[in-house]
């Protein structure tokens, strides 16, 4: 494993591993949050939590026994979100900044967020711009340079490379088990899409795609299938292996572990470089 400090670490795959143009990230499986954060009194830990992707490096362990690399972020969401476009601060909660900004950024949730996944705000202040860049500059920053140079490689390897990043997603979200996402086609061929709808319909689960979520920034800056480059987020629905008030594993996290190494198995089985 590498150890990207406070931003990131890379599970690389198993060495006796077939090699495959897949590429496997869990941006916010991250549950650390510095001393620096100075978030709201009283805040809940609840509520401080209630974004991440709990368990989800756990569920995907699969990925590099299986030939793909997995980088996950060490940082918990509410702190910074790996996710967004670094540009994307708020100037509600941002000092000496100015509109206009992207929807979801004005509704509390740009790659700083003002409230946590639960509606709550974070903060009983302002942050200084200072502040803002430094935790882009130390945990945003590292992440998707990391996250760049296993893409560039794996492209110079194989001539194609595919991220597929994995995420959960509240089980009041939508009525599907599965979101995929890829930029309503954009993002990756027709199909690598079709190939894992049919993995997850093959266990009984219903999968919706694009909404509500057509894929995040990453999505958007790796999917480039000009430039050699796919890219498609999956959503998970939490009811399938958490239990969402005190995020340890419901009854049926063993279940939905296995259920994914064999969606993981197949996936990484295909021949999917240029």
């Amino acid at each position: 494993m590498t150890d990207g400090g406070d931003s990131f670490s890379i599970t690389a795959p198993a060495a006796d591993a077939p090699a495959t143009a897949l590429v496997f990230a869990s941006p916010h499986s991250g549950d650390l949050y510095p001393d620096d954060m100075g978030a709201a009194p009283g805040l809940s830990c609840a509520s401080l939590k209630s974004a991440e992707d709990a368990l989800v490096g756990r569920l995907i362990a699969e990925g590099p026994r299986r030939g793909a690399a997995l980088i996950e972020g060490r940082i918990g969401r509410a702190y910074v979100d790996l996710n967004r476009d670094p540009s994307e601060l708020d100037p509600a909660l941002i000092e000496d900044l100015e509109g206009p900004v992207g929807a979801k950024t004005a509704a509390g949730y740009g790659v700083i967020p003002r409230l946590a996944g639960d509606g709550t705000p974070l903060y009983a202040r302002r942050l200084t711009l200072a502040e803002a860049r430094n935790r882009i500059a130390r945990v945003h920053a590292p992440y998707h340079q990391a996250l760049g140079e296993q893409m560039r490689a794996t492209r110079a390897t194989h001539g194609r490379a595919v991220l597929i990043d994995w995420h959960s997603m509240p089980a009041r979200a939508v009525g599907a088990e599965v979101v995929l996402g890829d930029r309503y086609g954009s993002a990756c061929s027709a199909r690598l899409s079709r190939r894992l709808r049919d993995l997850f319909e093959g266990l009984g689960w219903r999968v919706a795609q694009n909404h509500p979520y057509a894929g995040g920034w990453s999505t958007q800056r790796w999917g480039q299938p000009d430039e050699g480059y796919e890219a498609i987020q999956i959503e998970l629905s939490r009811k399938l292996y958490l239990d969402e008030t005190t995020l340890a594993p419901n009854a049926t996290y063993a279940k939905t572990q296995n259920a994914l190494s064999r969606v993981i198995a197949a996936l990484c089985a295909d021949d999917w470089s240029a």
